[in-house]
């Protein structure tokens, strides 16, 4: 019988929050500083901290940092700072295109050629050892070897071979990979590692401003397949991200960050209730990191229809639920 991590006392049940920025020194800031301070106070006891590299397109070999990637000094900043904060950290890397004009994006970054892929695979190692041994460092309890690589994570020789025992001797914690919500039956290499990771951003009803039974039942044939689908994998599962727009057909496409769709805060609260309602009392679930809080105390606000749940109705259900008091839950 399976039995989940936290309930081993390895670790506990990850209540998260996602904490992004792409400024180099956004993280140093004392913005930032009180902006995590408030996500502190939702009653999350994780959060993930993320920090992105960049590749011209889906097909260049070369991955570098930029302008928009969050300094070495930052990190080592805002980890610390979480941590003052009671807070466990999450260190999730990312990899992104430059030019993104056709269309694809990271899940999308392979190549037909086995040279190339050598050849950025090394550059990925490079760029991932770098920050195992930063998470190392600043003594992180949970290191993400990657994201949403859905085309790169079919290469498993590479990841079991190479990436995944170089990762091990440079960081002593935990490692996680973040699969895309399509992708993770996909991955041969979940033995590897100690959690499956899911980006779940799953379309749940496509429909404008659907109630709460709505997105319930749209749930339904998703858990289903992941209860299923645990059974022969025996892993614990984390929600690496999930979330939701401030807007009318944020249920339709969940990963849609860019839409002029009308504001509706009361779909996103339905669809964070509905998440927390369904998977907080699996078995397999050992945590959710919801996507994401921004690095201003000032950000969101009843008039955003962005995925931050500041200052709205839906920071309120993250409090209730992380504290204890969901039962004060309700839905329209």
């Amino acid at each position: 019988m399976f039995t989940p991590a936290y309930a081993q006392g390895e670790l506990s049940f990850q209540k998260g929050i996602c904490y992004a920025t792409w400024q180099k020194e956004r993280y140093l800031s004392t913005y930032s500083d009180k902006s995590l301070e408030m996500l502190a106070q939702t009653g999350a006891e994780w959060v993930q901290i993320v920090t992105t590299y960049y590749q011209q397109k889906f097909n260049s070999v070369k991955i570098f940092p930029t302008d928009k990637t969050p300094s070495d000094a930052s990190i080592i900043h805002v980890i610390n700072k979480a941590h003052q904060l009671g807070l466990k950290v999450m260190l999730k890397p990312h990899v992104d295109l430059i030019d993104n004009s056709d269309g694809l994006w990271r899940g999308d970054i392979g190549f037909q050629d086995e040279a190339e892929w050598r050849d950025w695979f090394s550059q990925y190692r490079s760029f991932i050892l770098h920050y195992a041994s930063l998470a190392e460092k600043t003594n992180v309890e949970l290191f993400c070897i990657g994201t949403e690589l859905c085309f790169a994570s079919t290469q498993a020789e590479f990841w079991q071979e190479d990436i995944i025992p170089r990762i091990r001797n440079a960081y002593s914690g935990k490692l996680i990979y973040a699969a895309n919500w399509n992708e993770y039956k996909k991955i041969n290499f979940w033995g590897d590692i100690d959690y499956v990771g899911i980006d779940a951003y799953f379309p749940l009803v496509n429909k404008k401003n659907p109630e709460y039974e709505d997105i319930k039942a749209g749930w339904g044939k998703w858990a289903s397949e992941i209860t299923d689908w645990h059974r022969g994998i025996n892993k614990p599962i984390i929600f690496t991200e999930i979330g939701y727009r401030s807007s009318e057909f944020s249920a339709a496409k969940p990963w849609e960050y860019n839409s002029d769709a009308n504001i509706d805060l009361e779909v996103q609260v339905a669809c964070y209730i509905a998440a927390l309602d369904i998977f907080c009392n699996q078995s397999w679930c050992d945590g959710i990191y919801w996507w994401y809080w921004k690095t201003s105390p000032y950000s969101g606000g009843l008039n955003n229809r962005d995925f931050t749940p500041q200052g709205k109705p839906a920071e309120i259900v993250l409090n209730r639920w992380y504290t204890g008091n969901s039962s004060l839950l309700t839905t329209r």
